[in-house]
Protein backbone atom coordinates (compact mmCIF):
# COMPACT_ATOMS: atom_id res chain seq x y z
CA UNK A 1 0.00 0.00 0.00
CA UNK A 2 1.39 3.24 -0.72
CA UNK A 3 -0.12 6.57 0.22
CA UNK A 4 0.47 10.34 0.65
CA UNK A 5 3.09 10.57 3.15
CA UNK A 6 2.52 12.96 6.22
CA UNK A 7 4.94 14.41 9.47
CA UNK A 8 3.62 15.22 12.61
CA UNK A 9 3.13 18.66 11.49
CA UNK A 10 -0.03 17.93 9.70
CA UNK A 11 -3.26 18.77 10.42
CA UNK A 12 -4.54 15.08 10.20
CA UNK A 13 -1.62 13.83 12.35
CA UNK A 14 -2.89 16.83 14.88
CA UNK A 15 -6.49 15.69 15.18
CA UNK A 16 -4.85 12.24 16.32
CA UNK A 17 -3.32 14.02 19.19
CA UNK A 18 -5.67 16.04 20.09
CA UNK A 19 -7.85 12.89 20.58
CA UNK A 20 -5.56 10.75 22.79
CA UNK A 21 -4.69 13.88 24.67
CA UNK A 22 -8.45 14.95 25.34
CA UNK A 23 -7.33 18.73 24.57
CA UNK A 24 -10.27 19.73 21.32
CA UNK A 25 -13.62 19.48 20.80
CA UNK A 26 -14.64 15.87 19.23
CA UNK A 27 -17.32 16.99 17.56
CA UNK A 28 -17.73 13.60 15.44
CA UNK A 29 -17.37 11.19 18.28
CA UNK A 30 -14.12 9.74 17.04
CA UNK A 31 -11.84 7.37 18.71
CA UNK A 32 -8.47 6.26 18.17
CA UNK A 33 -8.11 2.89 16.99
CA UNK A 34 -4.23 1.69 17.24
CA UNK A 35 -2.75 -1.65 16.82
CA UNK A 36 -4.44 -4.84 15.71
CA UNK A 37 -7.16 -6.16 18.39
CA UNK A 38 -8.30 -2.00 18.62
CA UNK A 39 -8.24 -2.73 14.50
CA UNK A 40 -10.49 -6.18 14.80
CA UNK A 41 -13.00 -4.67 17.04
CA UNK A 42 -13.33 -1.19 14.74
CA UNK A 43 -13.77 -4.39 11.47
CA UNK A 44 -15.45 -6.69 13.54
CA UNK A 45 -18.47 -4.28 14.18
CA UNK A 46 -18.61 -2.70 10.69
CA UNK A 47 -17.98 0.79 12.37
CA UNK A 48 -17.16 4.02 9.97
CA UNK A 49 -13.38 4.36 9.03
CA UNK A 50 -12.57 8.51 9.13
CA UNK A 51 -9.05 8.26 8.62
CA UNK A 52 -6.51 5.71 8.01
CA UNK A 53 -2.43 6.06 9.07
CA UNK A 54 0.02 2.80 7.83
CA UNK A 55 3.34 2.85 8.72
CA UNK A 56 4.81 -0.52 6.82
CA UNK A 57 8.11 0.10 9.20
CA UNK A 58 6.27 -1.21 12.59
CA UNK A 59 4.04 -3.96 10.51
CA UNK A 60 5.40 -7.37 11.76
CA UNK A 61 2.69 -10.18 10.90
CA UNK A 62 0.70 -10.92 7.79
CA UNK A 63 -2.40 -10.28 10.22
CA UNK A 64 -1.02 -6.85 10.26
CA UNK A 65 -1.16 -6.39 6.37
CA UNK A 66 -4.46 -8.21 5.92
CA UNK A 67 -5.86 -5.57 8.60
CA UNK A 68 -4.27 -2.62 6.87
CA UNK A 69 -5.23 -3.78 3.74
CA UNK A 70 -9.20 -4.01 5.56
CA UNK A 71 -9.12 -0.58 6.79
CA UNK A 72 -7.48 1.12 3.50
CA UNK A 73 -10.56 -0.09 2.03
CA UNK A 74 -13.22 1.37 4.11
CA UNK A 75 -11.62 4.44 5.19
CA UNK A 76 -12.51 7.91 4.25
CA UNK A 77 -8.38 8.88 3.51
CA UNK A 78 -5.49 7.43 4.13
CA UNK A 79 -2.00 8.30 4.67
CA UNK A 80 1.29 6.79 5.13
CA UNK A 81 3.51 7.90 8.12
CA UNK A 82 7.28 7.64 9.33
CA UNK A 83 7.97 5.24 12.19
CA UNK A 84 8.74 8.33 14.56
CA UNK A 85 5.68 10.15 13.61
CA UNK A 86 3.40 6.80 14.07
CA UNK A 87 5.13 6.40 17.68
CA UNK A 88 4.19 10.15 18.33
CA UNK A 89 0.59 9.29 17.67
CA UNK A 90 0.22 5.69 19.63
CA UNK A 91 0.15 5.70 23.42
CA UNK A 92 0.79 1.87 23.28
CA UNK A 93 4.88 0.99 22.67
CA UNK A 94 3.81 -1.23 19.53
CA UNK A 95 1.07 -0.43 17.43
CA UNK A 96 1.34 -3.00 14.57
CA UNK A 97 1.91 -0.03 12.12
CA UNK A 98 -1.43 0.82 12.57
CA UNK A 99 -3.52 3.76 13.68
CA UNK A 100 -7.31 4.85 12.44
CA UNK A 101 -9.64 7.51 14.10
CA UNK A 102 -12.77 5.49 13.84
CA UNK A 103 -16.49 6.98 14.64
CA UNK A 104 -18.06 6.06 17.84
CA UNK A 105 -21.45 4.16 17.50
CA UNK A 106 -24.23 5.77 18.88
CA UNK A 107 -28.10 4.53 20.68
CA UNK A 108 -30.88 6.89 21.34
CA UNK A 109 -33.53 6.16 23.78
CA UNK A 110 -36.32 5.87 21.56
CA UNK A 111 -34.64 2.79 19.75
CA UNK A 112 -33.62 1.06 22.87
CA UNK A 113 -35.89 -2.16 23.49
CA UNK A 114 -35.24 -3.60 26.75
CA UNK A 115 -35.91 -7.27 27.16
CA UNK A 116 -38.35 -8.42 30.07
CA UNK A 117 -35.20 -9.70 32.25
CA UNK A 118 -33.29 -6.40 30.90
CA UNK A 119 -29.92 -5.63 33.26
CA UNK A 120 -28.77 -1.85 33.21
CA UNK A 121 -26.15 -0.09 34.81
CA UNK A 122 -26.72 3.97 35.65
CA UNK A 123 -23.58 5.80 36.22
CA UNK A 124 -24.25 8.89 37.57
CA UNK A 125 -20.99 11.62 37.44
CA UNK A 126 -18.76 9.05 37.15
CA UNK A 127 -15.37 11.09 36.30
CA UNK A 128 -12.17 8.50 35.55
CA UNK A 129 -12.39 7.31 32.24
CA UNK A 130 -10.36 4.54 33.36
CA UNK A 131 -13.21 3.72 35.73
CA UNK A 132 -15.76 4.28 32.78
CA UNK A 133 -13.83 1.77 31.13
CA UNK A 134 -13.46 -0.84 33.18
CA UNK A 135 -17.54 -1.23 34.22
CA UNK A 136 -18.27 -1.36 30.47
CA UNK A 137 -16.20 -4.05 30.20
CA UNK A 138 -17.85 -5.69 33.13
CA UNK A 139 -20.94 -5.11 31.29
CA UNK A 140 -19.93 -7.25 28.67
CA UNK A 141 -18.69 -9.70 30.16
CA UNK A 142 -22.21 -10.28 32.22
CA UNK A 143 -24.47 -10.05 29.55
CA UNK A 144 -26.13 -6.90 30.65
CA UNK A 145 -28.15 -4.64 28.05
CA UNK A 146 -27.48 -1.30 28.58
CA UNK A 147 -25.31 1.28 30.05
CA UNK A 148 -27.41 4.58 30.38
CA UNK A 149 -25.17 7.86 31.50
CA UNK A 150 -26.28 10.75 33.51
CA UNK A 151 -24.38 13.82 34.61
CA UNK A 152 -21.51 12.98 32.35
CA UNK A 153 -18.15 13.98 33.06
CA UNK A 154 -15.83 11.84 31.04
CA UNK A 155 -16.54 11.09 26.96
CA UNK A 156 -17.53 7.87 25.82
CA UNK A 157 -14.54 8.28 22.91
CA UNK A 158 -11.70 9.21 25.82
CA UNK A 159 -8.56 7.19 25.04
CA UNK A 160 -8.79 5.88 28.31
CA UNK A 161 -12.38 4.57 28.15
CA UNK A 162 -11.06 2.45 24.94
CA UNK A 163 -8.26 0.88 26.84
CA UNK A 164 -10.18 0.16 29.58
CA UNK A 165 -12.89 -1.66 28.38
CA UNK A 166 -10.83 -3.53 26.16
CA UNK A 167 -12.65 -1.86 22.97
CA UNK A 168 -16.63 -3.08 24.80
CA UNK A 169 -17.18 0.76 24.92
CA UNK A 170 -17.66 0.16 21.08
CA UNK A 171 -20.34 -2.82 21.71
CA UNK A 172 -22.19 -2.19 24.42
CA UNK A 173 -25.36 -0.08 24.20
CA UNK A 174 -25.07 3.04 26.15
CA UNK A 175 -27.66 6.23 26.18
CA UNK A 176 -27.07 9.39 27.43
CA UNK A 177 -29.05 12.44 29.71
CA UNK A 178 -27.95 15.45 30.60
CA UNK A 179 -30.55 15.21 34.17
CA UNK A 180 -31.05 12.44 36.30
CA UNK A 181 -34.87 13.11 36.15
CA UNK A 182 -34.99 12.36 32.35
CA UNK A 183 -32.99 8.94 33.07
CA UNK A 184 -35.76 8.51 35.68
CA UNK A 185 -38.45 8.78 33.76
CA UNK A 186 -36.89 7.08 31.32
CA UNK A 187 -36.55 4.10 33.35
CA UNK A 188 -40.05 4.61 34.97
CA UNK A 189 -41.88 4.33 32.26
CA UNK A 190 -40.46 0.82 30.98
CA UNK A 191 -40.99 -0.22 34.35
CA UNK A 192 -37.55 -1.29 35.90
CA UNK A 193 -36.68 -1.46 39.08
CA UNK A 194 -34.30 0.76 39.81
CA UNK A 195 -31.80 -0.11 43.27
CA UNK A 196 -29.57 2.39 44.14
CA UNK A 197 -25.69 1.52 44.87
CA UNK A 198 -25.18 2.86 48.34
CA UNK A 199 -24.09 1.57 52.21
CA UNK A 200 -26.47 3.86 54.13
CA UNK A 201 -30.04 3.07 55.08
CA UNK A 202 -29.48 0.00 52.54
CA UNK A 203 -30.76 -3.54 52.10
CA UNK A 204 -28.06 -6.37 52.11
CA UNK A 205 -27.64 -6.39 47.89
CA UNK A 206 -27.94 -10.42 48.07
CA UNK A 207 -31.52 -10.43 49.29
CA UNK A 208 -33.07 -8.21 46.76
CA UNK A 209 -35.44 -9.05 43.81
CA UNK A 210 -33.65 -9.29 40.75
CA UNK A 211 -36.32 -10.54 38.89
CA UNK A 212 -38.48 -8.03 35.94
CA UNK A 213 -36.05 -5.51 34.34
CA UNK A 214 -33.47 -4.09 36.26
CA UNK A 215 -31.17 -0.70 37.02
CA UNK A 216 -28.32 -0.42 39.29
CA UNK A 217 -27.04 3.37 39.79
CA UNK A 218 -23.36 4.39 41.08
CA UNK A 219 -22.15 7.42 41.41
CA UNK A 220 -19.69 9.52 41.17
CA UNK A 221 -15.66 8.69 42.36
CA UNK A 222 -15.88 11.56 45.08
CA UNK A 223 -19.75 12.80 45.62
CA UNK A 224 -21.59 9.21 44.95
CA UNK A 225 -25.30 9.32 43.35
CA UNK A 226 -27.11 13.10 43.37
CA UNK A 227 -29.83 14.34 45.37
CA UNK A 228 -32.64 13.45 42.66
CA UNK A 229 -32.19 9.70 42.63
CA UNK A 230 -33.21 9.33 46.06
CA UNK A 231 -36.51 11.30 45.67
CA UNK A 232 -38.09 8.37 44.45
CA UNK A 233 -38.14 5.93 47.12
CA UNK A 234 -35.49 3.75 45.05
CA UNK A 235 -34.19 1.31 47.45
CA UNK A 236 -30.46 1.54 48.56
CA UNK A 237 -28.48 -1.86 47.78
CA UNK A 238 -25.50 -2.07 50.17
CA UNK A 239 -22.70 -4.59 50.81
CA UNK A 240 -21.55 -5.83 54.10
CA UNK A 241 -18.07 -3.83 55.27
CA UNK A 242 -16.23 -5.73 57.30
CA UNK A 243 -12.87 -3.60 57.61
CA UNK A 244 -12.10 -0.61 58.37
CA UNK A 245 -12.47 0.88 55.19
CA UNK A 246 -16.31 2.63 54.56
CA UNK A 247 -16.91 1.92 50.61
CA UNK A 248 -15.27 0.22 47.51
CA UNK A 249 -13.91 1.55 44.37
CA UNK A 250 -17.32 1.93 42.08
CA UNK A 251 -15.95 0.07 39.42
CA UNK A 252 -15.36 -3.11 42.12
CA UNK A 253 -19.07 -2.38 43.86
CA UNK A 254 -20.73 -2.19 39.98
CA UNK A 255 -18.95 -5.54 39.26
CA UNK A 256 -20.49 -7.26 42.54
CA UNK A 257 -24.41 -5.82 41.89
CA UNK A 258 -23.90 -6.67 38.32
CA UNK A 259 -22.85 -10.46 39.08
CA UNK A 260 -25.32 -10.65 41.67
CA UNK A 261 -28.18 -9.53 39.40
CA UNK A 262 -26.92 -11.95 36.75
CA UNK A 263 -27.09 -14.65 38.88
CA UNK A 264 -30.64 -14.29 40.02
CA UNK A 265 -31.51 -13.74 36.60
CA UNK A 266 -29.83 -17.07 35.09
CA UNK A 267 -30.59 -19.10 38.35
CA UNK A 268 -27.06 -19.95 39.28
Amino acid sequence: MEFQQIGVSHPAVKDVLNIQNNTAPNRFGLFVAEGLWAARVALDTNLRIDTFYWCPELVYSDEATKRGHELAERTRRSFQVSEKTMVRMAERGNPDGIVATVEMPTWQPDEIELPATALVLVTDGIEIPGNLGTLIRTLDACNADLLIMTNRRTRMSHPKVLRGSQGMSVRVPHIEFEAADEAIDWLQHRRVTVYLADTDDSVNYRTLDYTGRTALVVGSERYGITKPWYQHGFTRAGMPMLGYADSLNVSVSASVLLYEARAHKNGW
